[in-house]
């Protein structure tokens, strides 16, 4: 089956930031997500799953063990599993990206 933001399982986070399930399986997530200008997530870790976050448009700023990585559209970060970690969009256009997650994420989430 072809997915996209049109047919897919949508849900909100955040303040008013957007996901969109591609692919939910036990061993396997991917999700299409969008941030608005002057989003942040909140701090947290995995204890299992490792992600991977591809940005396909914006620039995304990300906190990884308190170092802070800028990553443009067409670029990737991976972060292992017990990473402390939040994404934000500090830019003035929306941040769209792909996050990929072995194995899903969901349940496995702790805020620090």
């Amino acid at each position: 089956m072809i997915k996209s933001v049109l047919n897919a399982a949508h849900y909100t986070w955040g303040d008013h930031c957007d996901g969109w399930h591609l692919l939910q399986s036990e061993g396997l997530s991917v999700i299409r997500e969008r941030m608005p200008p002057g989003t942040t997530e909140q701090r947290h870790l995995h204890h299992k799953a490792q992600q991977v976050f591809y940005i396909l448009s914006g620039c995304a700023t990300f906190e990884v063990n308190g170092i802070s990585l800028v990553v443009h559209a067409d670029e990737s970060l991976h972060i292992p599993p017990g990473t402390p970690h939040l994404v934000a969009n500090r830019e003035q256009e929306d941040l769209n990206f792909l996050v990929i997650s072995e194995p899903r994420a969901h349940g496995d989430r702790q805020h620090v």
